[in-house]
């Protein structure tokens, strides 16, 4: 089998492209985190507390912004989606001074 020069220099420039990529994709630092398993997990224990708090805080942030809205509603005394609303509003506030 004999190779030239042009085709190890190919070789070179793809070898050094895939290792440019791997460097990038930081595999090395994934196959690190991954050999340490207690890191790993206090990091995704971290990950979840957040993905949840953040989750409650757009929850509430949504729930009062609908409830803003039904009471804007109410307020422009639409009949039939009026009363409707009114009687929801109403049982929400019930519920929230108990």
């Amino acid at each position: 089998m004999d190779i030239n020069n042009t085709e190890v220099k190919e070789l070179e420039g793809r070898l050094e492209k895939i290792s440019l990529m791997l460097e990038k994709a930081k595999i090395g630092d994934y196959v690190a985190m991954m050999s340490k398993p207690k890191a790993m997990i206090f990091n995704n224990f971290l990950a979840g507390l957040a993905r949840g708090f953040g989750m409650a805080i757009g929850f509430t942030i949504l729930g009062a912004l609908v409830l803003y809205l039904l009471r804007q509603a109410v307020l422009l005394n639409i009949p039939i989606i009026g009363s409707f609303i009114s009687e929801i509003v109403k049982i929400v506030q019930d519920n929230l001074m108990q």
